[in-house]
């Protein structure tokens, strides 16, 4: 029987450290590299779990900080946990919500017990340390939970980064310590900025807590694409094959590559609605900006070819139209297609590891979206 934490490698590049896996969760397994659509608050924007499933979606973030603001983890447990709560019968992630409580709440104060902060919601003042990290994820029964960390910013100097290292090291540890739901995997997270020695010790004193998996964090929050790389290569460099690794919040198709190519497993970003949101489309070349006006009479789809119901059913010109008028069906629509390329994207990406292509898939994928990154 399959066991929560088996991840299997089933083919490797020749050529990169990229590698198809398949890791078993408690709702079923996750064929790796994988896209994790996000919805922090529970949701992913403007689509339904039928949608998720029918487009090939195998596991979804949920945040804990936002959900512990609304609608609470009471509300969540007492609704049977977020699989239940969100009427979704495959994989969730949880990250801590450390991040969030750095970058959103307001007069936060940061000490080695956790984060004490007001509420970007309401002002109230909350606190979020690493045993109730646990907790609020235990309660909420996600298939992974992350351990909380501090995400230094970028640029910050080596102290300042070592210090957070060490944090994050301590949190780490009491994270490690404490009661999971049932099947529940814990990851820990690799922090140290751009520093290759900071991120080698954390990657080394992380494999010694014997996680479930690990994560590189600290990572596209406003550093250069070059110094990004270096970042991730500097994470992996120190953690173990056998175990699944997750790159957090890196979403653009050509760092995505990049970073299969350095051994990571697992992906997320809010970039497929969040660009929808904004009128944008993915396609195989690259960003299409639907809200352009050279479009308003253009009866052809977002991208010829595309399978996804918005390219079957409806024009540029009419979901044009309906961004436009701030219709939300306009914004579901982009926001469909966008996911139906994400996870056409992975599939393809998976499939050329399989066959023993992902070489030219990676140059192919580098030549036609290159640009994403400028």
């Amino acid at each position: 029987m399959n066991q929560p934490g088996q991840f299997e490698i089933i083919a490797t590049d020749e050529g990169s450290s990229a590698r198809l896996g398949r890791l078993q969760t408690a709702h079923g397994f996750i064929e790796t590299p994988v896209f994790m659509p996000v919805g922090s608050k529970g949701a992913i924007k403007t689509m339904n779990p039928a949608e998720l499933e029918g487009l090939g979606t195998s596991m979804l973030l949920g945040n804990t900080y936002h959900l512990m603001i609304r609608p609470g983890v009471e509300v969540v447990e007492k609704c049977g946990g977020l699989h239940s709560f969100m009427g979704w019968e495959r994989g969730i992630l949880t990250d801590s919500g450390g991040f969030q409580a750095f970058s959103l709440a307001r007069l936060r104060k940061i000490t080695d017990e956790g984060v004490e902060f007001n509420s970007h919601y309401d002002g109230a003042r909350l606190f979020l340390g690493p045993v109730e990290a646990m907790e609020i994820q235990r309660r909420m029964a996600s298939d992974i939970a992350m351990v909380l960390d501090e995400c230094a910013p970028y640029p910050c100097d080596h102290n300042y980064a070592c210090q957070a290292v060490e944090r994050t090291l301590t949190w780490a540890f009491l994270c490690s310590r404490q009661p999971r739901a049932e099947g529940q995997l814990v990851f820990g997270i690799v922090q140290g900025g751009e520093y290759e020695d900071l991120r080698l010790s954390c990657a080394n004193r992380l494999v010694e807590m014997n996680f479930d998996g690990y994560a590189v964090g600290g990572v596209s929050v406003g550093e250069p694409k070059d110094v990004l790389r270096r970042s991730v290569e500097f994470g992996v460099a120190g953690l173990p094959p056998e175990k699944p690794r997750y790159l957090m919040g890196v979403g653009i198709m050509s760092q995505i590559v990049d970073a299969v190519a350095d051994g990571i497993d697992m992906f997320d970003c809010v970039i497929p609605t969040r660009f929808a949101r904004n009128g944008t489309a993915f396609t195989r070349r690259g960003r299409f900006p639907v809200k352009a006006g050279e479009y308003r009479l253009d009866t052809g789809p977002i991208e010829a070819g595309c399978e996804c119901y918005a390219c079957r059913r409806f024009s540029r010109a009419y979901l044009r139209h309906l961004l436009n008028i701030d219709e939300v069906l306009g914004i579901h629509m982009l926001s469909l297609h966008n996911m139906h390329c994400y996870m056409q994207f992975m599939e393809e990406m998976r499939g050329s590891l399989r066959n023993g292509t992902f070489g030219d898939f990676r140059r192919k994928t580098k030549a036609e979206r290159g640009e994403e990154e400028r």
